[in-house]
Formats: C-alpha cells, sequence, structure tokens
C-alpha cells in the first residue's frame, strides 16, 4: 500500500506571503464599507422598529435628530428606497473589492481554483450576513429610538445626495404606478374560495365563536335583505287612524323603539314612529296628533345584498328599513340589528324576549314552528344550505318551502323530503303550516363523495 503523505501547507504560505506583499489600503477600504453596510442595515431595522410610544417620545423631543426621524417616516416609501439603494451600493463595492483582495493573493499560485472559490463566495457572503446584516440589525431593533437618532441626519444626507437621490425617485415613483394600476385591476375572490381558505386556516385554538364570526363574515357580501327580514306577519305595526291611547298601548306592548305607521294596510307605510319622539308628551290626551311625529320611511327591496344595506344606513343614519317586494308591496322590516347578527349571531338585551322557536326532540330531530326563517333553520341543524338554496324559490320560511316544493298546503303527517332531511308538517290550516318536524337523515360516505 502507498503511504498517505501529510497535507503540504505550503501553498497557503505562498498566498499568505504573496497577499500581504501588497498594500493596505484595499483592507481598509473594505473595513470602511463593511461598517457603512453595517451602519445602514441597523438603520432599515431601527427606522421600521420604532413603537407608538418611541414615536410619541419623538413628537415631544424638539432635538433636530428626533424631528428629522419623523420627517422621514412621513415619507416610509423614500426612506425604504434610499436605505436599500445604498445598501446595494455598498455591498457590491464590498464584492468588488473582496474579489481584487483574493485575486491578488492568488497571483503567483496555482491549482487551488477550489479554495478560491470557498474565499469569494462563502467567506465574503458570510462576511456581509454577519457583520453587514444580522449583528447590526439585532442591535439596532433592541435600541431602534436611539439609533435611528443616531441614523437620522447621515440617511437624509444620503436620500439627497446624487446618484442615490435620482435612483430612489425612479423606485418610489415606479411602485406608485404599480399600486395604482393594482388598485384599478383588484383582486377577484370567490366566496367558495374564501370558505376554503377559512376552513384550511381553522386552527384548534381558534373557539368555534370566533370561527362562526369568520363564517359570517365571508357570507355576508351574499346574503339577501328578505332572508334575514323580519316578514310582514310577523311585523307590529301602527294604523295612522288609531288615537293616541292606542298607539300607547301598542307600544307598551310592543317594548319596540322605532314602530312601522301605515295607511289601511301595511303595503301602504306612510312613516316610522320613534317612541323617543312621544316622551315629552306622555301627559297628552287621546286627541294629541302622534301622526304628526312620525318620521319619513326608507324603503329597499327584497333582492338588495346586506353589505349594500349595511353602508346605506351608514349614509343615512337610520336604524330600519321597510323592505318591498317587486309590485311595490311592503314585505317585512329589517333593522340594523338584523344585519349586524348575521356577522356577530344574535344580539339581545334586557328587553328581549328569547322565544324558543324550535324544540331539539333528538340527535337527528327537530321540531320548528312553519313561520322559522330558513337561515335560522340551517344555523339551528348544522346543515348545508346549498340544496334548500337551489330549490326554495321565493319561499322564506320553513313552512313556505314546504308550500313551494309540494305546491299545495299540505295537511297534517303529510311530508316532504330534501336533501336527506323529511320535513313532516304536524300543524297545519288552509292558510298556513304551523308546525314542521324536521328529521335528519345522515348521508352515507356514497352520498357525502358524490
Amino acid at each position: 500500500m502507498t503511504p498517505i503523505e501529510p497535507p503540504s501547507f505550503e501553498p497557503l504560505v505562498n498566498i499568505a506571503q504573496a497577499g500581504f506583499s501588497g498594500s493596505v489600503l484595499p483592507f481598509l477600504s473594505v473595513g470602511i464599507l463593511l461598517f457603512c453596510s453595517a451602519f445602514i442595515s441597523g438603520s432599515e431595522a431601527a427606522f421600521f422598529s420604532l413603537s407608538p410610544q418611541d414615536k410619541e417620545d419623538l413628537r415631544n423631543d424638539d432635538s433636530r435628530t428626533s424631528q428629522t426621524v419623523l420627517q422621514l417616516l412621513a415619507r416610509p416609501k423614500g426612506l425604504l428606497a434610499t436605505i436599500l439603494v445604498v445598501n446595494n451600493f455598498v455591498n457590491v463595492g464590498i464584492v468588488i473589492l473582496s474579489s481584487s483582495i483574493v485575486d491578488s493573493f492568488f497571483v503567483d499560485v496555482h491549482g487551488h481554483d477550489l479554495f478560491r472559490f470557498l474565499i469569494e463566495i462563502v467567506a465574503i457572503t458570510l462576511l456581509l450576513l454577519l457583520i453587514g446584516e444580522v449583528i447590526p440589525k439585532i442591535y439596532a431593533t433592541k435600541n431602534a429610538k436611539k439609533f435611528s437618532q443616531m441614523a437620522a441626519i447621515p440617511v437624509k444626507v444620503m436620500s439627497q445626495l446624487p446618484p442615490f437621490s435620482w435612483i430612489k425617485s425612479f423606485l418610489v415613483n415606479g411602485s406608485n404606478i404599480i399600486s395604482k394600476r393594482a388598485k384599478r385591476k383588484g383582486i377577484k375572490i370567490s366566496s367558495g374560495e374564501l370558505e376554503a381558505a377559512l376552513a384550511l386556516t381553522k386552527e384548534d385554538n381558534t373557539s368555534e365563536e370566533e370561527h362562526k364570526i369568520l363564517e359570517g363574515i365571508v357570507k355576508f357580501g351574499n346574503t339577501d335583505v328578505r332572508q334575514i327580514m323580519k316578514p310582514r306577519m310577523d311585523v307590529i305595526a301602527i294604523d295612522e287612524t288609531f288615537n293616541f291611547i292606542q298607539v300607547m298601548e301598542v307600544i307598551l306592548e310592543s317594548g319596540y323603539s322605532r314602530i312601522p305607521v301605515y295607511e289601511n294596510s301595511f303595503d301602504y307605510v306612510k312613516g316610522i314612529l320613534f317612541i323617543k319622539d312621544l316622551l315629552p308628551n306622555l301627559n297628552k290626551d287621546e286627541n294629541f296628533k302622534w301622526n304628526e311625529l312620525i318620521r319619513k320611511p326608507f324603503f329597499v327591496p327584497e333582492n338588495k345584498k346586506i353589505d349594500d344595506l349595511l353602508k346605506e344606513f351608514q349614509e343615512k343614519k337610520v336604524h330600519m328599513a321597510v323592505v318591498v317586494d317587486e309590485y311595490g308591496g311592503s314585505s317585512g322590516i329589517i333593522t340594523l340589528e338584523d344585519v349586524l347578527e348575521e356577522i356577530v349571531g344574535d344580539i339581545t338585551d334586557e328587553f328581549d324576549d328569547v322565544e324558543v322557536i324550535y324544540t331539539k326532540i333528538d340527535e337527528h330531530t327537530y321540531l320548528f314552528e312553519g313561520r322559522t326563517s330558513l337561515v335560522d333553520f340551517y344555523k339551528v341543524t348544522d346543515i348545508d344550505s346549498k340544496e334548500f338554496e337551489n330549490t326554495k324559490g321565493d319561499a322564506e320560511t320553513l313552512g313556505g318551502f314546504i308550500v313551494e316544493q309540494a305546491g299545495k298546503i299540505l295537511k297534517n303527517n303529510e311530508f316532504i323530503i330534501c336533501d336527506n332531511i323529511k320535513l313532516v308538517v304536524e300543524s297545519s290550516d288552509k292558510k298556513r303550516i304551523k308546525m314542521v318536524k324536521a328529521i335528519l337523515t345522515p348521508k352515507t360516505n356514497d352520498e357525502i363523495n358524490n
């Protein structure tokens, strides 16, 4: 066997002798540039790590450096562009000078290309990362206020110094053009994609209430007014021919703060009576002309999206709207509270009567009133509403859905089946369905996959 010879360090010695025989100026230049790189990188971290309290302290400080920091932060795009441009110039200078120094080491040395490559790529990169980026940014982040005050004047001078100022202006203007085009183009994301993203991002530490609020926000823009309105059969309203005593009886019995006023029938709503407007007149007799206090009603169509309605509520500063159908008749009313409940869930106060609108018989069987809205039915049973929504037609209540599907008012014990849910009529008369039993049949794996 051939004996293994120990490695020879003679080439490294020759490299060192060749390098140190040159001028010390390149080494000094690299050191200065490394200091500049560290200073600029630290400035970036310091300026953009200032806490609200730090900024408040700077506002209360009348020194030139503190005011300069605030001036620079007032134009964050220009500040960031200046820092990045200067830092890149400095780093490029370090790389060029370092390469020339390494080349001077290897002038009279051959056969060590791998070693030369490692020095030029690995060593210089590590030097730039540690001294020029990581260490100064860690220090500047922990001492953001002090470092930003120290860097304020130099950075301001660099932002006004050509060619840095020219390149900075070009970058800022270019980013503004891109931002304007992006705003015009917009990002189109369907509600289905948002729901899928919400399902994927659901975390174990997110409560069920928080997740329901997020789901409400996602579905908010796709909900029509007629889906959440109070139908006219459930609306408490006042005939304009009532005397003041009758009006007070209705108010005390209902407990509402706003009540619609109609002429002849609810199809002709004349206005909204605000109970607070009656407070100065509580001692008046029955001949008091209370209808002079009613306010102009706000009408909205059934198919209006509730996100648009919320904006109109805010703009017009109203809390109630009368919902009208395609023929101009009144379908019901909708309030600001109804809209907000679609996001945050039911809102109740000490004056609300919490009605039990359903009874849970067992895990798969529920008993509902026929007037229960389909939206409430979906929430209680926690079912997929797609099949119901695709076939419901104009129906908005559970009883109306059964009539829509059957084509008639079903009698007691008659039923329909929709999406594995059996809806049995428990009570009905000639006019409407009063009580409905919903029996949920779990889907098989094949049905779920299809």
